[in-house]
């Protein structure tokens, strides 16, 4: 059963963007920190970004600070990720997920629900 839905990826060159969008399927997530992850090929799943439900707090991995942007409605439980300055390495499956809670987690076996994926490639 598919919680969440990611949309958005696709091809873009390097230094391009693309706003990735993540809603829910058959829930809401209002109690939740959602998160991000990606996963290159032949690489263990990294953190990207999380938004915390209560006082809109963020948390990103150094490697895309500056660069992504990650928002939420909670009305919606939607959650989107707007990615700036893409770079090649940036290439990878970017998969949405949510946490109960009003913790922050680096960890991808802290999360509850996952979506299905979405590919972002960047070219050079």
């Amino acid at each position: 059963q598919v919680h969440l839905v990611e949309s958005g990826g696709g091809l873009v060159q390097a230094g391009g963007s693309l706003r990735l969008s993540c809603a829910p399927s058959g829930r809401t997530f209002s109690r939740y920190v959602m998160g991000w992850f990606r996963q290159a090929p032949g690489k263990e799943r990294e953190f990207v970004a999380a938004h915390a439900y209560s006082g809109g707090g963020t948390i990103y991995a150094d490697s895309v600070k500056d660069r992504f942007s990650i928002s939420r409605d909670n009305a919606k439980s939607t959650v989107w990720l707007q990615m700036n300055s893409l770079k090649p390495a940036d290439t990878a499956v970017y998969y949405c997920a949510a946490r109960y809670g009003s913790t922050w987690s680096r960890r991808s076996d802290e999360y509850d629900y996952w979506g299905q994926g979405t590919q972002v490639t960047v070219s050079s």
